[in-house]
């Protein structure tokens, strides 16, 4: 649903489109790759291949992290907070097509309850 709709008209997968969200709201634009696999819930490995991929894309690049020789953070690029910015019309809709147009009032306000809970 979301994927697809970010995928044809972006195009940009859902994970792609998270990493992005991650990295424009970090401090400085920029997250060492272990934070970044932790905050879109991805292994290690599956976050490298992800930000190959907006690497290559353009959106994306990496540079050495300044306290640690070995580490490596990933950093947003003018094109990759560009895309986002591009992108961000269409999940949020589709999050209102596919989501909130589902549920009634009262589950509307029971999720909200939830999510609130779990927030904490």
């Amino acid at each position: 649903m979301l994927e697809t709709e970010l995928v044809a008209e972006h195009p940009i997968t859902l994970g792609a489109y998270d990493v992005l969200v991650q990295l424009a709201e970090a401090p400085g634009r920029r997250l060492r790759m272990a934070e970044l696999a932790d905050a879109v819930l991805l292994s290690r490995s599956g976050v490298t291949r992800l930000v190959d991929r907006l690497e290559v894309a353009g959106m994306v690049t990496r540079e050495r992290f300044d306290g640690d020789g070995r580490g490596v953070v990933a950093v947003i690029t003018t094109k990759g907070i560009d895309t986002l910015r591009s992108a961000a019309g269409t999940h949020l809709a589709g999050v209102v097509r596919h989501f909130v147009e589902a549920m009634d009032p009262d589950e509307l306000a029971a999720f909200g309850e939830l999510s609130s809970r779990l927030a904490d």
